[in-house]
């Protein structure tokens, strides 16, 4: 029962801007690729071709460490970018 003192849950505070729903799925999607791609080990599980002497199995993985971090870092440029600008600063509580 709603005392008359809080708002209601359903309504966002008046600060805080619209969220850009098309980047936030974007951002899901970069996050969920190199998860599908990594899980489909029978892609990627086989010796050539052979880069500087290492067998495909090893240096795919390891350019998805750089892939990995690239796609994580655009994702969260993309969700401080969907939720626009806010009133408060970085650390401080509302």
């Amino acid at each position: 029962m709603n005392s008359g003192n809080t708002p209601p849950q359903s309504r966002p505070a008046p600060d805080v801007p619209p969220t850009d729903k098309r980047k936030m799925a974007l951002a899901g999607v970069l996050l969920a690729v190199p998860i599908v791609v990594l899980l489909w080990v029978p892609h990627y599980a086989k010796i050539e071709p052979r880069l500087f002497g290492f067998p495909f199995f090893f240096w795919y993985q390891f350019l998805w460490v750089f892939l990995c971090s690239g796609m994580t870092y655009a994702a969260f440029r993309l969700t401080l970018s969907a939720r626009g600008k806010t009133t408060h600063k970085v650390g401080e509580d509302r």
